[in-house]
């Protein structure tokens, strides 16, 4: 790369899981938000919680576009690579543009670490690197020639290599790094491992000075970000979830119950909710998923909101309590942080493959309303969305993210509580029916039944997973009454369809073709459609899966091509089929990471050869 401003600049950081990728490039998130500068980011983790070091499946990356421009992706193709050792090069070449300047530590590519990634010769001295700008630094061994007269154990002196890396980019990239120093302090209350690390971070700092032409290191400038007016952070999806149901207690005046078994990627959201427990949600670690969801389910019935989480694997096992929650009319909000599977999958990777189940996953004629977040700091609105449906519908909703998007950094201007639109609930009417009965009369408009508390004076009743008489919610085994019951719960579904937004084009470029996208694809489409050359379609974007907006099909159907692409194998494609009887072309990628600008461009631009 020149030194020239760019508009935008990708960055991806690499090594094993010990040497605190993660913890590199987050710092260096916040030094771009500090400088004003949009941005996207993507941690890509192994799925090995500690791989043995050196070899290939243990490699952890961190991502990040950051510039002046509108950025909803956190890029294709990086122009600058730090790999810590071979195994990370090898694994991460594939994701650095031609030309683009990679920074290795050079200490590492010993005849042992090159054989365990796969190297037969040393690629830094082999000429199999020409198509890039290759700068060698010896970032181990400054590392322990700074600290030789540290109290710190050899293997404590190599992890702090993250923060030699971190001053090096911050120098290239003019950061302060006082808020780096401010961090550490407060991070790490051992005087010796923080006074170590600010001094290996001043130490990767000042290289850049002494070596800057000697090694031809770069100095590179982005533009700065455009933003409105307000009070801005750099907000994670799963915090950004976290948030959202804290929001919902102070919207509604319900409380919430966060019920959860520890999986992957859905476990942050758990965690950031005990470390605020100031924010109005309880958490209740279960010891298992369908212990967390039943637990959910029984907040739910004592007059408060349960809401459980988990990710594919764990949301098949709490398929059977989701019935109990619809059958005994509960609200209650389900999070899905999808990952790649069947089984246990691919823990760590990001995919959109549990569509159907959601729709579809249970037995008997089950509807439950789906929605899906498209971004981090979206996971805030939809969260408040879901506990409102739920409340409002006295229902189950099943809120679809994924592990891109819980993992992601953007920024988020902070809203007031003011401007999040309120609950609309209409209350019943009182009556001079028994207890029983009262409980289940249904709102005119919702057709949702009454949220009776335990304890409520005059109010006892029964519910749970057998079938319910219509009227009076008393056990039924009459035929004609389950088909009005099994009736009523879809009729419930068609209310709330009349009640969401109409649907509206998230770009119109007058088109003939259309991308129709859920979930995490919205970025990457947007960028696409904004930064791309002669690529012209219209975006429709679904926030509402189930039941679509009522004006869906009429809007979708003047369009001759529609595109559909997402991380799964066509799952959205075929049910817009079914419900629309519209022909769709299915763009499916299942590789566990998420679509690039450039695949997006190649097969819109595809259309017009398409049949």
């Amino acid at each position: 790369m020149s030194s020239d401003q760019e508009k935008s600049v990708i960055i991806r950081f690499a090594g094993d899981s010990g040497d605190g990728v993660q913890l590199l490039g987050s710092q260096f998130l916040k030094t771009s938000a500090e400088s004003k500068e949009n941005f996207l980011t993507f941690p890509d983790f192994p799925a090995e919680i500690r791989a043995p070091a050196g070899t290939t499946f243990g490699v952890s990356a961190y991502q990040l576009q950051i510039g002046g421009i509108h950025i909803a992706s956190p890029g294709d193709k990086a122009d600058v690579l730090v790999a810590f050792n071979p195994a990370a090069l090898f694994t991460n070449l594939q994701y650095v543009k031609e030309s683009g300047l990679i920074l290795v530590n050079e200490d590492t590519f010993t005849e042992r670490n090159l054989s365990k990634a796969g190297y037969d010769k040393n690629p830094l001295e082999d000429g199999s690197l020409g198509l890039f700008q290759m700068i060698r630094l010896p970032i181990s061994s400054q590392v322990s020639e700074a600290l030789k007269d540290s109290e710190l154990s050899k293997s404590e002196i190599d992890r702090t290599k993250n923060f030699w890396a971190l001053g090096l980019i911050s120098w290239m990239f003019d950061r302060n790094i006082e808020s780096i120093s401010d961090w550490i302090k407060n991070k790490f209350k051992n005087n010796n491992i923080s006074d170590a690390n600010i001094k290996i971070l001043e130490a990767g700092y000042s290289y850049g000075d002494i070596h800057e032409i000697e090694q031809r290191i770069p100095k590179l400038y982005t533009d700065k970000g455009t933003f409105d007016a307000g009070t801005y952070t750099a907000i994670k999806g799963s915090d950004a979830m976290a948030y959202g149901l804290a929001a919902a207690v102070e919207i509604t005046d319900i409380p919430i119950l966060f019920c959860s078994y520890p999986i992957t990627p859905a476990s942050p959201i758990l965690h950031s909710l005990a470390k605020h427990s100031d924010l109005g949600v309880e958490t209740f670690q279960a010891e298992d998923e369908i212990a967390a969801i039943c637990s959910a389910i029984g907040a739910s019935y004592a007059g408060i909101l349960g809401v459980t989480s988990s990710s594919g694997p764990g949301i098949a096992l709490k398929t059977e309590a989701m019935g109990l929650a619809l059958s005994a009319e509960l609200p209650l909000v389900i999070i899905n942080s999808q990952r790649g599977g069947p089984s246990t999958g691919l823990p760590t990777k990001t995919e959109q493959s549990d569509l159907n189940q959601a729709i579809y996953g249970r037995n008997g004629d089950a509807p439950i309303p789906v929605i899906a977040s498209s971004s981090p700091s979206d996971n805030f609105y939809t969260a408040i969305e879901a506990v409102q449906i739920a409340i409002k519908y006295m229902t189950p909703v099943i809120l679809l993210t994924d592990g891109y998007i819980a993992n992601a950094s953007e920024p988020w201007m902070i809203p007031s509580i003011n401007d999040v639109p309120k609950l609309d609930l209409v209350a019943n009417t009182s009556s001079e029916q028994t207890s029983q009965a009262k409980a289940f009369e249904r709102n005119s408009k919702t057709l949702a039944r009454t949220w009776v508390k335990p304890g409520t004076p005059n109010e006892m009743y029964r519910t749970g997973g057998l079938e319910k008489d219509v009227v009076t919610g008393n056990i039924s085994y009459d035929s004609a009454n389950h088909q009005a019951m099994t009736d009523l719960r879809f009729k419930k579904i068609a209310c709330l369809q009349q009640d969401l937004p109409e649907q509206k084009l998230s770009r119109d470029n007058g088109s003939k073709n259309l991308i129709l996208s859920w979930g995490s694809t919205y970025g990457v489409i947007q960028e696409t459609l904004n930064t791309c050359e002669n690529v012209n379609a219209d975006h429709l974007h679904l926030r509402h899966i189930y039941p679509l907006p009522a004006n869906f099909t009429e809007l979708v159907q003047g369009y001759e091509k529609i595109l559909v692409p997402e991380l799964n194998q066509g799952q959205l494609a075929k049910y817009i089929q079914a419900e629309t009887s519209r022909e769709v072309i299915s763009f499916s990628k299942v590789t566990g990471q998420p679509f690039t600008v450039d695949e997006i461009k190649e097969r819109i631009v595809g259309l017009e050869d398409t049949k």
